[in-house]
């Protein structure tokens, strides 16, 4: 079956690259687990062996360490000595390092990660928060992408690009450095911990990456849903996300109003005890409310009052159409019309295909549905099945500008690209 005539691939692809590596605590002090009796002995036995260098020898080996991997990453030195401040507890009673015994110390507990060697996938976008710059017509985006590297560890990275006024799509060159952010507080609850964390100003948007410093997050930050939130004046970035430990997931909320600081926290209430929920853009009702799929089949509407807690829902859309009958979930934040708000779905149909279809709910009472895709929008097409995972295309949000929908989309759990929906077409589409 052909694509809709509506929709519009873009020749834009954005591809995993296994040059860009950030630096991150390794074993035998794997973060973020506390370390056991044995990760410990390890950890001191490496203690011991540099404090048996000489300085001449200390000073030798970190000039070959410098001169191996400087220009590869950002203020090594006082990366350094901040690993080997983070490991003090787990030290043995010392004498008082060097500082070059410190900075050759803190090297040895840490490691490269190629944070996007396997895929770069499950985009979301959402209008720049600073639009200076921007084209007459036009628009500057943020594009948050699911990266996957050694491990199948899962974090997340961001782009920057430009909407033309006809819709045409530029993507900005990637920063040749990446960088993890600097905790600046984390807090323990009931819940799990809730954590700030804090990005450099001299670091480009696009060497920014969120890797997971929780225990619940620790095997993976996934699929991110960005939304631009409003409420009055008042424009406040939220992204829900799995959060995966290896043993268990659960849907927790970022939150940032630049895209430089970051307030990650989980979610509370029988909602989120699962994945795939998205926010609307503002308050209905004067309410939080939430897409959600809490059975791994259907969609739900769910309000809160307070946007931590969210509790049973009402049953919204169910599989309809063979392309969706094993389930369907949200493809993103519900992006506001004059007709109504548009939810972009996906179905799991035979052979474990992932497409992508819409609805369109109520303005005022989202929990009426006026209109549904019978076909999908947007299927794998022969060129776009192979990858990591066959067979699938997803997004985590579009967004609309002007008279079109701007849709990234990750193909086969491997790469991602761009299409286009004119929204006038897609309504009449939808209704008949």
């Amino acid at each position: 079956m052909s694509q809709p005539s509506f929709l519009n691939r873009q020749g834009l692809h954005l591809r995993p690259d296994p040059a860009r590596v950030i630096v991150r605590p390794f074993k035998p002090a794997t973060e973020p687990r506390d370390l056991n009796p044995t990760d410990k002995m390890r950890a001191n036995h490496i203690v011991e062996r540099v404090l048996a260098l000489n300085s001449e020898a200390v000073a030798a080996q970190l000039a070959d360490v410098l001169d191996n991997f400087e220009g590869r990453h950002r203020n090594l030195l006082e990366r350094f000595e901040a690993r080997a401040d983070d490991m003090e507890d787990a030290f043995a009673t010392h004498g008082i390092f060097s500082k070059a015994q410190r900075q050759l110390i803190g090297a040895y507990f840490l490691s490269e990660y190629s944070f996007e060697a396997s895929a770069l996938f499950n985009p979301s976008i959402v209008p720049h928060p600073d639009q200076s710059g921007s084209p007459e017509g036009g628009k500057r985006f943020i594009l948050s992408l699911r990266a996957i590297g050694e491990g199948h560890v899962s974090s997340l990275t961001f782009r920057t690009g430009t909407i033309a006024a006809d819709g045409s799509l530029t993507v900005d060159p990637t920063a040749r450095l990446a960088s993890v952010p600097r905790i600046s507080h984390r807090a323990s609850g009931p819940d799990g911990d809730r954590v700030e964390l804090t990005f450099r100003p001299e670091e480009d948007l696009s060497e920014r990456v969120i890797f997971p410093v929780t225990e619940s997050q620790s095997n993976g930050i996934e699929d991110a849903r960005f939304v631009q939130f409003s409420d009055g004046d008042r424009k406040t970035y939220y992204a829900t996300y799995t959060a995966y430990s290896g043993r268990a997931i659960r849907s927790e909320l970022i939150e940032t109003s630049d895209f430089m600081s970051f307030r990650l926290a989980p979610l509370r209430g029988a909602a989120a005890h699962n994945k795939g929920m998205a926010l609307f853009p503002r308050k209905i009702g004067g309410s939080y409310a939430m897409i959600a799929r809490q059975d791994n089949e259907n969609l739900y509407l769910v309000y809160s009052d307070d946007l931590s807690t969210w509790e049973g829902g009402r049953a919204l859309l169910k599989p309809q159409f063979p392309w969706e009958f094993v389930q369907i979930g949200n493809c993103g934040s519900p992006i506001e019309l004059d007709e109504g708000w548009l939810l972009l779905t996906h179905g799991v149909g035979p052979i474990r295909k992932y497409s992508i279809g819409a609805a369109l709910l109520d303005k005022h009472d989202p929990s009426r549905v006026q209109a549904r895709s019978s076909e999908p929008l947007l299927r794998p097409e022969p060129s776009e099945r192979e990858g990591y995972v066959p067979n699938v295309v997803y997004t985590c949000g579009a967004m609309r500008h002007n008279d079109q929908i701007i849709l990234p989309y990750a193909v086969s759990d491997t790469f991602s690209s761009f299409a286009t929906i004119r929204i006038s077409a897609l309504m009449d589409a939808m209704r008949r």
